[in-house]
């Protein structure tokens, strides 16, 4: 399998190709070689290649840059996105991008299943959204994954935050209002691989199972990290945002499994796993 895997120098991006490296020939691209808001030159790089799956992990991720922004979020997470999706549709390849657990507004009592509908709180989760519907429409052959929390080698996310917020302080305080699914990097890399290998297009929601809020997720990174410092819950008024975040969005992901048969971790045991490979490239 000749897979291109665009946004390859991100931290999901950089466990994917190791993901899909087994599998056959990977080309990894991303900025600032290639820019999928450019539809001109995408267009070689895909007829080049001629792969036969096309992974969009290309994205524009500042939530609250978005809220200033539009315009950017909209060009690469809407139109890089059609454009992306209609390149594969033209070379009948089927196409994967990756959504968000801010398509939603939070106010769900249950975990999200892909079906319900979606009602973005800012303007990160309106583009990636449209997003969506941009690949829906553009090729028939897609998988849209959606995810949360997402933490990887290499990334300014929210596990590296806490680490270096812990190593200068000797207290943090961490909100207790947003709930959801954190979710490493490699295990949506390898579902991504499950799903590819199957015909069974759609949406999927994929993060590591269970559910914490920010403030238990931030204590289990000090306690596995064994750092001497103490994480007080918080409101999230007592850190204003310029994009209103949604408070629950725990994702349901049994789609995923049905479809696949692979089952996506506990949150806390990848986390572990986390840490150890950090460490391991320390």
């Amino acid at each position: 399998m000749r897979t291109l895997i665009l946004g390859a120098k991100g931290q999901l991006g950089r466990d994917l190709v190791e993901a899909f490296e087994p599998m056959g020939e990977v080309r990894g691209c991303d900025l600032p070689e290639l820019d999928i808001s450019d539809e001109a030159a995408l267009q070689p790089v895909v007829a080049r290649f001629s792969p036969d799956l096309i992974i969009n992990a290309a994205a524009y991720t500042d939530v609250e840059g978005a809220e200033e922004d539009l315009q950017a979020a909209f060009l690469a997470n809407e139109t890089g996105a059609r454009n992306v999706a209609d390149l594969a549709a033209y070379h009948r390849v089927p196409v994967v991008y990756f959504s968000t657990d801010y398509v939603f507004d939070g106010a769900a009592d249950a975990p999200y299943r892909e079906e319900h509908p979606v009602a973005p709180l800012g303007a990160y989760g309106r583009s990636k959204a449209a997003g969506e519907t941009a690949t829906r429409r553009a090729n028939p052959f897609h998988f849209i994954i959606r995810t949360a929390w997402l933490y990887g080698p290499g990334g300014n996310n929210f596990v590296e935050k806490i680490l270096r917020a812990a190593a200068s302080r000797p207290e943090l305080n961490v909100v207790e209002e947003e709930v959801g699914s954190p979710t490493h990097t490699i295990d949506l890399a390898r579902a991504t691989l499950a799903l590819a290998r199957t015909r069974k297009f759609g949406t999927y929601h994929a993060v590591n199972t269970g559910q914490c809020s920010r403030y238990e997720f931030a204590r289990a990174i000090v306690s596995i990290a064994e750092l001497d410092v103490a994480v007080r819950p918080c409101a999230a008024s007592a850190f204003p945002t310029k994009a209103p975040r949604p408070k629950y969005t725990v994702l349901d992901t049994a789609r995923l499994t049905d479809a696949t048969g692979f089952c996506m971790r506990p949150w806390r045991r990848a986390l572990l796993d986390y840490m150890e490979r950090r460490t391991a490239h320390a």
